[in-house]
This record gives C-alpha cells, sequence and structure tokens, in this order.
C-alpha cells in the first residue's frame, strides 16, 4: 500500500476550479492555493477515492493527492490526473557593482 498525503484546494478557490476547462497534460498547481491535511493508505489514488467517498472529508475536485515518492494527482471530473507544483523564481540579489552604480544617498 501507498501513503498518500491529502492536499486540499482551498474553499475560495473550488467555484473557479469546478469552471475551469479541461486541459491535457499535467497541471500546474501552485502549493499557496492548497492546505496540507490527513493522509490515507491505498493501492492507488481510485482506491484512496473510494475509501475516504462515504466519510466526513471526501476527496473533492481539485483536491491532490501526493504519493510517498512525491508524484502529484489532482482529482478532475475525468478521474486522477498528473500533477506538479509551479514554484515562483526568487528574486536575484542586486549584485554589488549595480549597488555601486547607482548609490543611495541621504540627505538629512
Amino acid at each position: 500500500m501507498v501513503t498518500y498525503r491529502i492536499h486540499r484546494l482551498r474553499a475560495h478557490l473550488r467555484q473557479g476550479f469546478r469552471y475551469a476547462p479541461h486541459v491535457s497534460g499535467a497541471a500546474n498547481v501552485k502549493p499557496r492555493d492548497y492546505a496540507p491535511a490527513e493522509t490515507v493508505e491505498a493501492v492507488t489514488p481510485y482506491a484512496a477515492y473510494f475509501a475516504l467517498r462515504d466519510t466526513e472529508a471526501p476527496l473533492e475536485l481539485g483536491d491532490m493527492l501526493e504519493s510517498e515518492t512525491g508524484e502529484l494527482r489532482i482529482f478532475k471530473f475525468v478521474g486522477f490526473e498528473e500533477a506538479r507544483w509551479i514554484v515562483p523564481e526568487p528574486k536575484p540579489e542586486p549584485s554589488v557593482t549595480e549597488e555601486a552604480e547607482h548609490p543611495v544617498s541621504v540627505e538629512a
């Protein structure tokens, strides 16, 4: 069995996800749009769905399952599809030469 970490889509984004057009290929998802939740043990993502279906917290559209290996599967109308986190690149630090070219003057 595989242990899946559940990532719940934040409530204010559910309506938009519900009406978004279906696209093929891996879905790009932002970590800030999800809240980590409980884990579930199952053989496949579909087995996890059926195990949680009659509980107080079933999987809903937009929720994701993350396997122990880091593989993400997002729950859509058509089933579970591949997903991947998109993390913005950090802003580059200003170099010393740029600071020397543009000195900051402080007037008292």
